[in-house]
């Protein structure tokens, strides 16, 4: 464990900021900038995010088919130095398959951070209140708030180029913060009475259902977003709007961990997935500035919440590599969301936006099911203070 547990939340902070915030999420508000200003095409747009969320996969699966890589800090700072050069290298061309390798080789470089800081969290934070890990993944809304801030910044004094420049420089700084980065350790040999039964591999199918959906029906507005905004506002609204989504997303996940201490976790998935369909609705449904804030702040307040309580139910169910399986089919739905809407596109993005709300909302039903019966009081020891431990024969986290 780490001398300092909010030194350890500081550097996963900032990875989860390079690889997430900035590395994965710069593109939605440069996306606008593209389609104006380098000739990007709205279907074309749609092949970029496809092609970063499919190394995204590739990542995830990298993590899930071999775990010493998400145990190697070797991993973790080639993956930052990845993800910098090819934020870097945008600028330099205009071929749309050199932007398409590029948004690959990114995609993979951000998974890989991400499995490595999250299951880092999990392991190195599990004697400490489950707030802790979520201020680490709050890194990710503070990524976007600062993007959003660069390309806001930089729409009336400069191009696409420079957003993409821009957001490569806050990359290495953040890569810089997060370089001591501790990965989790080897894991111990699994007791027999902690590998998961049956009834828990069919409680971890719901939650894997749920989180799939989550990731078909979020990517939609976590790329089109600003664009769909964009096109019925004023020009600051959009980027301002992601701004919000940030800066909603910083403490979002801290406090959704919080609740998950007195309330069910199933029960809390089922309420943000909810909450964020309505928010994702919004925009589609009025043209007004206040519905797109308001989308801004009930997405940004519920998507990291979502994976922060889709990957501790995992940990709580102890099911094997359930962080790296999680985010798999996470990036499975991700990479699904900007093709199965890609025919919509061309009436505009309300419907996608529509659609995608339905989606999310299939993500809640499935959350619905993964309450019924679920095994509250498997594995909760990691997220209780020492100095409220159970009772000696209670149930425990291996």
């Amino acid at each position: 464990m780490t001398a300092s547990p909010w030194a350890h939340v500081a550097r996963a902070a900032a990875a989860l900021a390079a690889g997430m915030g900035v590395g994965r999420f710069v593109y939605t508000p440069i996306l606008p900038l593209m389609h104006a200003r380098a000739g990007l095409s709205a279907g074309a747009g749609a092949n970029l995010a496809t092609a970063n969320y499919a190394g995204y996969l590739l990542g995830a699966l990298a993590g899930t088919l071999a775990p010493a890589l998400v145990r190697s800090r070797a991993v973790l700072r080639g993956s930052l130095i990845l993800l910098t050069a090819t934020l870097a290298a945008m600028p330099l061309t205009h071929s749309t398959a050199v932007w398409a390798a590029l948004r690959l080789s990114a995609g993979a470089a951000s998974a890989l951070v991400f499995v490595i800081a999250v299951a880092s969290l999990l392991h190195h934070l599990r004697e400490h209140p489950a707030h802790l890990p979520g201020w680490a993944f709050g890194g990710v809304g503070a990524g976007i708030a600062l993007s959003g801030l660069l390309v806001l910044a930089l729409r009336s004094v400069s191009d696409w180029r420079a957003a993409w420049w821009a957001a490569a420089a806050l990359t290495a700084v953040l890569a810089a913060a997060a370089w001591r980065l501790r990965p989790e350790d080897a894991p111990a040999a699994t007791a027999a009475g902690d590998r998961p039964g049956a009834r828990t591999h069919r409680w971890f199918g719901a939650l894997f259902l749920s989180y799939f959906l989550e990731g078909v029906g979020y990517i939609v507005a976590g790329t089109f977003l600003v664009a769909a905004i964009g096109q019925g506002s004023p020009g600051w609204v959009g980027s301002g709007a992601w701004v919000l989504v940030g800066l909603a997303a910083v403490p979002s996940s801290a406090l959704w961990a919080r609740l998950g201490r007195r309330w069910s976790r199933p029960g809390l998935l089922l309420t943000a997935l909810t909450i964020q369909a309505a928010g994702i609705a919004l925009p589609a449904l009025s043209g007004s500035t206040a519905a797109a804030l308001g989308s801004a702040v009930l997405f940004g307040a519920t998507f990291l919440g979502v994976s922060t309580l889709a990957l501790a139910t995992g940990a709580q169910l102890r099911f094997p590599r359930s962080v790296a399986l999680l985010t798999a089919g996470y990036s499975v739905g991700q990479i699904l969301g900007p093709l199965v809407v890609a025919p919509l596109l061309r009436h505009g993005y309300h419907q996608a936006l529509l659609l995608a709300a339905l989606v999310v909302l299939a993500a809640a039903v499935a959350a619905a099911v993964l309450r019924i019966g679920f095994p509250h009081h498997m594995g909760r020891d990691h997220t209780v203070p020492v100095r409220q431990r159970r009772p000696a024969g209670a149930a425990t986290r291996s």
